[in-house]
């Protein structure tokens, strides 16, 4: 059974909200790695997992919202979750992929998205009552035109909320203003998601979890691996970097940590302003000093094989997986509990020193203008 318009607003407990199409701003649709701006949602199902105090409810029909702003609603629901990600993954071989990977390709290849719907939401249901975690809703979409890179693709998400938001409806009658409050999803996150972006040769996946729900999710429901591409191989790189010059390059070498920072910005100022990798080249555009540079391949070899990971020489590098990096390269150099600088660039502006007299330490900063 297909529905039209919207979902009955009589019932609060799946109440939707629509809300009036917003402009995004200029240039920010092209900065994301999944673009679901011209997305269709063609269809979607709700079930609702059991919890402690409530039974579980799969749904025998599933919705069509076909309007404008039902659209556009349907979308920041569903997609801009994964607007900003900067990890790809694909299906595992083995028992536990099969399983859910099947059930995808089947909705892709037309199966009824009902009956479909059903078998995700039982299995999924399984995998939480077995590690005690908690039901909630849970919405099983078919998407078409979902835009990754510069290509648009036929997608499924599998979308968990755990909770609803209060909202204010007020509508006219009888020549006056009526209000009510309900409960529905509107601006929430989903504490667990999986978007299946068909793309050629095999599936893309991107993943919404957290530490609690990680193991079970992405290996027992799902069944994915890390996907072997520029994305990861940008990620890897970053992370391996920072690790290098904040937990290694400290041991070996004398470096302050305001010369760590600047390692650091310039590490990711390479990062930012190059289409391609090269190890050889990035060592040397940042580190300089061969002594250094021995020691980076050196680090970069056992870090590879410690973290189980395949660190590329060579591949061009993802703006995505740069800009969710760059947030965990720390430019702040805290002293005490008294002051915070931060450090974007120019280490040869920057003296440390000790004081002669009095034993302590220092630094000195040379600017030409205050603002």
């Amino acid at each position: 059974m297909i529905g039209t318009g919207l979902i009955d607003q009589a019932d609060p407990s799946i109440w939707l909200p629509t809300f009036a199409p917003q402009p995004s701003p200029s240039g920010i649709g092209a900065q994301r790695m999944v673009n679901g701006k011209e997305a269709v949602v063609e269809e979607f199902v709700l079930h609702r997992l059991a919890t402690d105090d409530a039974p579980g409810i799969l749904n025998d029909f599933s919705a069509v919202l076909e309007g404008g702003e039902e659209q556009e609603f349907l979308r920041r629901l569903f997609l801009k979750p994964f607007a900003n990600m900067g990890e790809t993954f694909s299906f595992a071989d083995g028992e536990d992929g099969d399983v859910f990977h099947g059930l995808c390709a089947g909705i892709h290849a037309g199966r009824d998205l009902v009956e479909s719907s059903r078998s995700i939401a039982q299995r999924l249901q399984e995998v939480l009552r077995q590690h005690g975690l908690r039901g909630g809703d849970l919405f099983v979409v078919k998407f078409s035109g979902v835009e990754l890179g510069a290509a648009r693709h036929a997608a499924v998400g599998v979308l968990k909320f755990d909770g609803r938001e209060v909202f204010m409806e007020n509508k006219p009658e009888d020549g006056r203003l009526v209000m009510r409050l309900g409960r529905g999803l509107g601006t929430l996150k989903p504490v667990l998601a999986v978007l299946v972006v068909f793309t050629p040769d095999a599936p893309t996946l991107f993943t919404i979890d957290d530490e609690e729900h990680a193991s079970a999710w992405r290996h027992e429901f799902i069944g994915l691996c890390r996907k072997q591409d520029h994305v990861n191989s940008t990620r890897d790189a970053m992370a391996m970097t920072r690790s290098f010059i904040t937990d290694e390059l400290p041991s070996r070498h004398e470096v302050d940590r305001a010369g760590q920072i600047d390692l650091l910005n310039r590490s990711v100022q390479y990062f930012k302003e190059n289409a391609a990798y090269d190890r050889d080249h990035f060592a040397q555009e940042v580190f300089g000093e061969k002594e250094v540079m021995s020691a980076f391949d050196q680090y970069s070899e056992r870090y590879g094989q410690e973290n189980d990971v395949r660190l590329q020489d060579r591949f061009d590098i993802s703006s995505h997986a740069v800009k969710s990096q760059a947030r965990v390269f720390k430019s702040v150099l805290k002293l005490d509990k008294n002051f915070h600088i931060y450090i974007h660039g120019d280490r040869s502006r920057i003296e440390h020193g000790v004081d002669e007299r009095t034993g302590r330490k220092f630094y000195k900063i040379w600017y030409d203008e205050e603002r």
